[in-house]
């Protein structure tokens, strides 16, 4: 088991099959960790689905205004949402695309972040300096390269639960 050593930036993320740590980078992104531990600390993301997987490349999901698979859940529009708080600035740094690295999703426009992310199943370093990296799997990799492929998938996973281990 991963040692947590600052609990107030990992989170911890439930999905089917089992427990996903991951430590944010306040000081590389200090926005995008806000935002992800505001978020985290609502609910927002809890049972929301991951709407594109692709397989060698990446899981994207954090779309809490349309990905909730709870309720009036429609696939097709999980992707195009992102939470009632303003979109974020990118904070583009030199830390790379690397496996397990979560990436801010967005727009075209680069200050266009706002709830969805990705976790990169491998190094993908095309993406560098174009997207905010903004945290790490620190535990439970294999639980994320376990997760349904498909854009978007049949019967998408979902985060059971997004927690800020402080709150935990």
């Amino acid at each position: 088991m991963a040692e947590i050593t600052d609990p107030e930036n990992t989170i911890i993320m439930e999905l089917k099959g089992g427990r996903v740590v991951i430590e944010l980078m306040p000081k590389i992104a200090p926005q995008h960790t806000e935002r992800m531990k505001t978020l985290a600390r609502s609910g927002a993301y809890d049972n929301v689905v991951f709407h594109r997987v692709i397989d060698g490349f990446m899981a994207q999901t954090g779309d809490v205004a349309n990905g909730n698979a709870e309720g009036d859940f429609n696939i097709r529009m999980a992707g195009t949402g992102g939470s009632e708080h303003p979109d974020l600035p990118a904070e583009f740094s030199k830390i790379p695309h690397d496996r397990g690295t979560l990436g801010a999703a967005r727009s075209a426009n680069p200050d266009s972040a706002n709830s969805q992310f990705f976790i990169n199943f491998s190094d993908n370093h095309f993406l560098n300096g174009q997207y905010t990296v903004y945290g790490r799997v620190i535990e439970g990799m294999e639980h994320v390269d376990a997760i349904t492929k498909g854009e978007p998938p049949a019967n998408p996973d979902r985060m059971i639960s997004v927690k800020v281990a402080a709150d935990a």
